[in-house]
C-alpha cells in the first residue's frame, strides 16, 4: 500500500512539472508589465496632470458640498508618492456674495485625489485633512443649525426635513461624497439665537469618517472648552437626520477630568423632550465643576461627587429617569426623577428616592437661596439656580445624620416653589425615640425669614450627650423635646440674636449627672459662694424633669425648670445668653412632700458666671451675713 501512495505521488509531481514554468514565466510577465506601467504612470503623473485642474477641483467640491463659495489664496501643493495628495494653504469659505458672510477659514487643506479620475479631467477627492479650521455656525430660536445656501449639506437636510417617509432613499445627486475627515488644532464658534449666548470651542483635534451623507458617521473629537480638555466620540447611523432636527438612534460620550457622560438612544438637537435612552454621568468634584460652568450653588463645597445612571424617557414638558440610580458622596440612592418645566416656563425637579444612608448637610444647605453679600449683586442681576428651579422630593434612607446627630429610618420631603421653601422630616428614629421637624424659608424672594420646628418623643438624651461629649451638669434621662424657632431676616443672613421662640422638655425618671445635692446643702450652710465642680462628685437622681423656655435676642429665658426627687425638687428661672456662654439662674431646693419641709428646708441660690462651671450663691447665706457679728 505504501509503495501505490509513492507511485501517485511522483506521477502527479511528474506531470506538474511540465506545466508549472509556463505558469510562472506567464505570472511573472504580468506582474513585470504591471510594475512597469505603475512606475510610469507615476513618473509622468506630474506632466499629465494641471495643478489648476486640481485646484479647481477642490474648490467646486467645496463648494458643492457647502453651498458656499470656496477661495484658495496660495498655490496648490501635489504630491504623487505614496499616494496622490493635494495641499492647499488659506482656504475661505464665504456666502457667494459680494462681502457674504464667511462659514469657515482653513490655514491649510490636504486632500487625496484618484489619478485615473484625474486624467480623464475631473477631479475626486478623499481622505481630507484641515489644518487649523475655523467654522462659524448659528443656532436658531428652534434649536437647529443654520445650514443655509444651496450646497448638497443643506439640500439633502431640507429633504429629510420635509420628506413625510424619513426612510426613501436620497437621489444620487444629492448624496455628496464625504469620506474621512481629519481636523488638526481647529476652532468651533456658536451664536445661540435662542439664549443669546456664544459657544467657543479650540484646540481641537478630530477624526471624522462619514462616506457619504447618506451613510452612518463616527467621529472622535479632542478638544478644549473653558480651560479644559474634553473628549467627544460620537457615532449614529443617520447623522444627517440629526442635524435636520430628527429624532435619530446614537451614542454620545463626552469625557472631561470634570464630568464624564455617555448617552445611548434616541437624541435630538433641537428639542430634548424626544430623548429616549439611557444616560451614565459623574461628577467627581462637584464644585470645581460648577466653577468651570460658570454656575453658582450655596454650599457647594458640601457636594463633593455626584454620579448617576438612569432610563431616560419623555413626558408631557420635561423627561423621566426611570431605574435612577445615583450616588452623592458617599451616599447612594435608587428611585424615579422627573425633570420638567411648570406653566410659568420654570424649571422644576421632582421624584422619589431611597438612600441607603444620607447626609442632610447639603439639603438643608440648599435653603442659603443667596449667595456670599460679596456677589449678591451677581445673585440680584443673573438670578442663583436654586432661585430659577422648583423642586418636589420624597427621601427615604435607613441611615441619616446631620452633623453630629445621626437617625434611623427616616422619611423626608424637599419642596421648593412659590418663593417658598420647605424641608420636612414626616417620621424617624431618633436616639431610640421618635423626631419629625419642619423647616421653612417663607415668602420674599427667599428673603422673608424662615421657622424651624422640631418634636422629639422618647429620645435617649443620656446617650446623646455622653457622645455628643457634652460636659457639665446634664440630664442622662430619655424625654420629649418640643422646639420652634423663628427670625424674620434672611436665614443666611440671620445669627443666634436674630432668632425667636419657645422650648419645651419633658422626662421621666433619670439623673442629673455632676450635681450632688446633698453636698450642695452642705455648702450652702457655710459658704456665700461655691462652684458647680465642687459638688460634681454624684449624680441627682430624680422622677420627672420639665422645661419651659423661650428665645429672644441672643438670649434664652428659662420660664419653669423643675426637677422632682424621691425627696428633694429643684426649681431654675432665669436668663441664659448665648454668645457669652454664660447663666443668670435663681432657683431653690426643697422637699419633695411637704410634709419633710421641716427636715429639708426651702434652699434659695443663684446660679451665675460660664457654663460648665458657674459660681453657687446660696441666697440665705448672704442674707445672713449682715447680721452676724464683727470679728
Amino acid at each position: 500500500m505504501s509503495t501505490s501512495r509513492n507511485r501517485k505521488w511522483r506521477l502527479t509531481m511528474r506531470s506538474a512539472s511540465r506545466w508549472l514554468p509556463t505558469v510562472a514565466r506567464t505570472s511573472g510577465v504580468v506582474l513585470l508589465t504591471i510594475l512597469i506601467v505603475f512606475v510610469v504612470f507615476r513618473a509622468t503623473a506630474p506632466f499629465l496632470i494641471s495643478s489648476g485642474l486640481v485646484r479647481s477641483g477642490i474648490e467646486k467640491a467645496l463648494s458643492d458640498w457647502t453651498g458656499y463659495r470656496a477661495q484658495i489664496e496660495g498655490d496648490p501643493t501635489l504630491e504623487f508618492w505614496p499616494t496622490p495628495r493635494v495641499t492647499l494653504n488659506q482656504v475661505t469659505i464665504r456666502e457667494p456674495t459680494k462681502n457674504g458672510k464667511v462659514l469657515g477659514h482653513v490655514d491649510s487643506l490636504s486632500a487625496d485625489f484618484s489619478l485615473l479620475t484625474a486624467l480623464r479631467g475631473r477631479a475626486h477627492f478623499h481622505e481630507f485633512h484641515f489644518l487649523r479650521p475655523t467654522l462659524y455656525i448659528r443656532r436658531d430660536e428652534t434649536g437647529l443649525i443654520d445650514w443655509t445656501n444651496e450646497g448638497l449639506l443643506s439640500k439633502a437636510i431640507e429633504r429629510v426635513e420635509t420628506s413625510a417617509n424619513q426612510d426613501m432613499p436620497m437621489r444620487r445627486e444629492q448624496d455628496a461624497d464625504i469620506g474621512t475627515l481629519t481636523i488638526e488644532d481647529g476652532s468651533v464658534e456658536m451664536a445661540d439665537e435662542r439664549t443669546g449666548n456664544i459657544y467657543k470651542m479650540n484646540s481641537i483635534n478630530a477624526d471624522i469618517a462619514w462616506p457619504r451623507l447618506s451613510r452612518p458617521m463616527t467621529a472622535v473629537i479632542l478638544a478644549r472648552l473653558n480651560g479644559q480638555d474634553v473628549k467627544i466620540d460620537f457615532n449614529s447611523t443617520q447623522p444627517l437626520l440629526l442635524f435636520a432636527g430628527k429624532s435619530v438612534d446614537a451614542k454620545t460620550s463626552f469625557s472631561s477630568p470634570l464630568i464624564n457622560w455617555t448617552y445611548t438612544g434616541v437624541t435630538s438637537i433641537s428639542d430634548f423632550s424626544t430623548l429616549a435612552g439611557n444616560l451614565d454621568l459623574s461628577v467627581p468634584n462637584v464644585p470645581t465643576f460648577l466653577a468651570w460652568s460658570g454656575q453658582h450653588l450655596p454650599a457647594a463645597n458640601t457636594l463633593q461627587n455626584v454620579s448617576l445612571n438612569a432610563d431616560i424617557v419623555a413626558i408631557q414638558n420635561g423627561l423621566r429617569f426611570n431605574n435612577l440610580n445615583f450616588k452623592v458622596n458617599d451616599s447612594a440612592a435608587s428611585g424615579v426623577m422627573d425633570l420638567s418645566y411648570t406653566t410659568a416656563g420654570k424649571p422644576k425637579i421632582s421624584g422619589t428616592l431611597a438612600f441607603d444612608q444620607m447626609n442632610l448637610n447639603p439639603f438643608l444647605a440648599a435653603f442659603s437661596m443667596r449667595l456670599a453679600a460679596d456677589t449678591a449683586i451677581d445673585a440680584l442681576l443673573n438670578g442663583n439656580p436654586l432661585q430659577r428651579l422648583d423642586m418636589d422630593l420624597r427621601m427615604s434612607s435607613n441611615k441619616a445624620w446631620l452633623g453630629p446627630f445621626q437617625f434611623d429610618n427616616i422619611g423626608a420631603s424637599l419642596l421648593v416653589a412659590g418663593g417658598k421653601a420647605k424641608f420636612d422630616i414626616g417620621d424617624s428614629g431618633f436616639e431610640g425615640g421618635d423626631l419629625t421637624a419642619h423647616l421653612e424659608v417663607t415668602q420674599g424672594d427667599f428673603d422673608g425669614g424662615g421657622k424651624l420646628q422640631i418634636s422629639i418623643r422618647n429620645a435617649d438624651f443620656g446617650g446623646l450627650f455622653t457622645r455628643l461629649k457634652l460636659v457639665g451638669p446634664l440630664p442622662m434621662t430619655t424625654g420629649s423635646l418640643d422646639l420652634a424657632l423663628s427670625t424674620s431676616k434672611p436665614i443666611w443672613a440671620a445669627n443666634l440674636g436674630d432668632v425667636a421662640g419657645k422650648m419645651s422638655f419633658t422626662a421621666q425618671a433619670g439623673s442629673f449627672r455632676q450635681f450632688n445635692i446633698s453636698a450642695f446643702r452642705a455648702l450652702a450652710a457655710d459658704k456665700a459662694f461655691f462652684r458647680m465642680s465642687d459638688i460634681a462628685d454624684t449624680a441627682f437622681d430624680f422622677d420627672s424633669l420639665n422645661v419651659d423656655a423661650s428665645f429672644a435676642k441672643g438670649s434664652a429665658e428659662v420660664h419653669s425648670a423643675k426637677i422632682t426627687g424621691r425627696n428633694e425638687t429643684v426649681t431654675l428661672n432665669g436668663v441664659v445668653p448665648f454668645r457669652s456662654n454664660g447663666l443668670a439662674l435663681s432657683g431653690a431646693i426643697e422637699a419633695s412632700n411637704p410634709a419633710d419641709s421641716s427636715d429639708l428646708p426651702m434652699l434659695p441660690f443663684f446660679i451665675g458666671g460660664t457654663w460648665p462651671d458657674p459660681v453657687i450663691s446660696p441666697v440665705t447665706t448672704l442674707l445672713q451675713k449682715p447680721d452676724q457679728p464683727q470679728p
